[in-house]
């Protein structure tokens, strides 16, 4: 029996060349990896706020592979360049001020935790990685390099920037390597000048506890707006799946689990709805409580597939969101290296998702012979809508996005 699978791959880059006063927030006593998935959450949210006042477009990114990569590089910086990733990242009442690594140690155990499920089970696959690409004369602080050897199993690669051309071969082959396949030719130029790189990849691939059977698939318009209308391949399913209505919101909350300890979770807006609307009232806590409050409908689903292939110069982005030091000749990574005129010039992402169905299943004709007054409700996604790829244990957010149109790549 063949499973239809989705498949993702993240990519996350930070290129070096060459005072804010702390928000006073009261810190969590003992704080888990539970309260760090929900901070993550909240941060993931803002910066997809950040991302969605750009365009109206499709949009895909990974928060974990973001927010684990700057917190690395809080062990790296100082000042006014540490208040201001610590407050970008929503991490303020984590930090401890006799715990300086507690917060790379919760990235730690995050993962370990995520890592640990997925290995449970063969039909769920999620790898991240990080690596440090560095100039041959570049040195680093041993603290450093001991930190995120241990909190983040970071491997150390050095290659010789001023050749720009191999540099680019081995990074892009690195994460094509990491990323499955999914992720290639990220870099296509590179200055001569870098000194270093910090990477971070984040691969997932997962099959649905239920398969969607391909013989039902079928043609079926995706309303974009009010004037534009797309024919999409339509999945459909008659089962029971856990869903919830969020009246107040104007949405309709649908649960579609993998095998074993993730679930992506679709949110669609009501006919009429504007999702732009939408777009401002997604928080952690909302997201904790559409959870709380799914229950087993029976449901006729119709879920289109699609793919998508994002990517983000979040250096663009960030600043807006509070991060400005690290990309300016002010930036504080004297913990990285004693050199001085260390910053971030590029923060680059890239995120790809395949959601599709291949092959059938056994139990496929299952739904054959029921009568008109028997047919379930339908929650049919032919308009925009929301999705969040998540962990169930901990609610960590792996992926989240939005599809405005499906057939767009």
């Amino acid at each position: 029996m063949e499973t239809r699978k989705m498949k993702t791959g993240s990519i996350f880059i930070l290129t070096y060349l060459c005072f804010l006063s702390p928000v006073n927030q009261a810190p969590l006593p003992n704080a888990t990896i539970y309260d760090l998935a929900f901070k993550n959450m909240d941060y993931a949210m803002n910066l997809y706020r950040t991302i969605s006042g750009y365009h109206d477009k499709n949009i895909f990114f990974s928060p974990l592979s973001i927010s684990t990569t700057f917190a690395a590089l809080l062990m790296a910086s100082g000042g006014v360049t540490y208040q201001e990733i610590l407050q970008g990242l929503n991490l303020e009442q984590l930090e401890q001020a006799d715990q300086p690594e507690l917060i790379p140690k919760l990235f730690q155990l995050l993962n370990e935790n995520i890592t640990h499920s997925m290995s449970l089970n063969t039909s769920l696959n999620l790898d991240q990685s990080m690596a440090l690409f560095m100039s041959p004369h570049f040195t680093v602080e041993r603290v450093f390099e001991d930190q995120i050897k241990k909190y983040f199993d970071a491997g150390i690669k050095r290659v010789n920037f001023s050749n720009t051309e191999e540099s680019i071969r081995v990074i892009n082959e690195y994460i094509q390597q990491k990323t499955k396949d999914k992720v290639t030719d990220m870099i296509s130029s590179l200055d001569s000048v870098t000194q270093l790189m910090l990477i971070n990849t984040i691969f997932f691939q997962g099959a649905w506890l239920k398969p969607f059977d391909s013989d039902f698939t079928y043609t079926a318009p995706f309303y974009i707006d009010n004037y534009r209308v797309v024919q999409v391949s339509m999945m459909l399913m008659d089962e029971k799946f856990d869903m919830m209505e969020d009246t107040r919101l104007g949405a309709k909350v649908l649960k579609l689990p993998y095998r074993e300890g993730v679930s992506m979770l679709i949110l669609l807006p009501n006919k009429g709805m504007d999702y732009t609307v939408i777009d401002e009232e997604i928080t952690a806590e909302r997201f904790l409580s559409w959870i709380k409050k799914l229950k087993k409908t029976k449901l006729e689903v119709n879920m289109p597939k699609f793919k998508m292939e994002q990517s983000y110069s979040l250096h663009n982005l960030l600043p807006q969101m509070g991060m400005n030091s690290i990309f300016s000749n002010s930036a504080n990574l004297t913990k990285m290296s004693p050199d001085g005129g260390l910053k971030v010039s590029e923060v680059l992402h890239k995120a790809v998702i395949d959601v599709d169905e291949t092959g059938t299943t056994a139990s496929a004709a299952t739904t054959v012979g029921i009568t008109p007054y028997a047919l379930p409700r339908t929650f049919t996604v032919n308009r925009p809508f929301f999705f969040f790829i998540y962990q169930e244990d901990t609610n960590c957010l792996l992926f989240m996005g939005r599809v405005i149109d499906p057939t767009k790549n």
